[in-house]
């Protein structure tokens, strides 16, 4: 790994949002790992993106062709659009009940 991607990284750290569900009533929220993977795919480590939150490779390309879609005509955006919606969702409730019984 690159040094200066590991003080990038570690700078973008110090910003991330607090996780208030879990500062409150003492478990994660649905959301809790998503700016840490976003972080760790920016630092290059895709593995440890998965583990740390696997429906960050279906929301990424979700946000994409949104916002694409707003500039351009997609010619399949609907039906990616849904297909990225419903596989984000069950990997994020799946990934969240794995979460909670461990």
């Amino acid at each position: 790994m690159d040094s200066t991607a590991n003080i990038s990284y570690m700078g973008l750290q110090d910003y991330m949002l607090p996780c208030y569900t879990k500062q409150v009533l003492g478990f994660d929220c649905p959301g809790c790992g998503l700016q840490r993977a976003i972080l760790l795919l920016l630092n290059g480590d895709f593995i440890a993106a998965f583990h740390m939150y696997p429906a960050v490779f279906t929301l990424i390309p979700l946000a994409l062709i949104l916002v694409l879609n707003k500039f351009f005509n997609l010619r399949y955006a609907n039906q990616s659009i849904i297909w990225l919606s419903i596989a984000s969702v069950a990997l994020i409730l799946i990934n969240y009940i794995i979460k909670l019984i461990h």
